[in-house]
């Protein structure tokens, strides 16, 4: 359901500052429930194709991903890892979110926002930041107090960020740089959404954090490029 919307998106069906046509239509376009048409806009706005404002609608703000790579080449076992692993962190670090925000105490704050700040300075001092990474998440499953859900991420150590999957040789610095910022603004919504104890939030942020990885991954799988 999101690919076709995104392909009337991407492929110019529906123009720049235009507006999607309502749940109802879209409904009856493709005959699906409003909740898949919800969760499809939802998964369009994580890839920067439409934005969505009370009273206005959905519109779309761009026809091209915004998208930017670090990667040149990947293995092909290296890719079906990194899918695997996505979708099991799209169902387990959602809810980790969820319960992190609802359950967090001072404590985890702060390692949160030292998790934080380690990120942004591997990022300026350009390194990919894959252990600072794997720590942010690490300490939003800890802030869960969901022990099974910290057990399920520390088995997997920083091997769990898709990074750590793609050697260097293979990775552009200068498009590392900008990727690595975006991906530092989206744990910044992330923190803010937990500091703020706003579940829904929390979900939603790390639920579009992690699609938008599993979605570029995806399509580097199809066509063996990210072009």
């Amino acid at each position: 359901m999101a690919e076709q919307l995104e392909k009337m998106v991407t492929q110019g069906h529906i123009d720049i500052g235009q507006k999607l046509p309502t749940e109802g239509n879209l409904c009856e376009m493709f005959g699906v429930s409003r909740t898949v048409i919800r969760e499809a806009i939802t998964q369009l706005k994580s890839l920067g194709l439409v934005e969505t404002k009370r009273g206005v609608g959905t519109t779309v703000v761009r026809n091209v991903l915004a998208e930017t790579f670090y990667a040149h080449t990947i293995n092909p076992t290296a890719i079906e890892d990194i899918l695997h692993i996505l979708e099991l962190r799209l169902v387990v670090e959602a809810s980790a979110a969820e319960f992190a925000a609802l359950r967090r105490d001072d404590e985890d704050m702060v390692r949160l926002e030292s998790s934080l700040n380690a990120f942004h300075e591997a990022r300026a001092q350009h390194k990919l930041a894959r252990k600072e990474d794997y720590d942010f998440h690490l300490s939003i499953a800890i802030a869960s107090k969901n022990p099974f859900i910290q057990s399920f991420y520390e088995q997997f150590n920083k091997n769990i960020i898709p990074r750590t999957k793609i050697i260097n040789a293979n990775i552009d610095p200068v498009a590392s740089d900008t990727y690595l910022r975006r991906v530092e603004d989206e744990h910044v919504e992330i923190f803010e959404a937990i500091k703020a104890q706003n579940g829904e939030a929390a979900r939603a942020a790390m639920h579009q954090h992690l699609f938008r990885a599993f979605h570029l991954y995806e399509k580097y799988k199809k066509n063996q490029s990210f072009d």
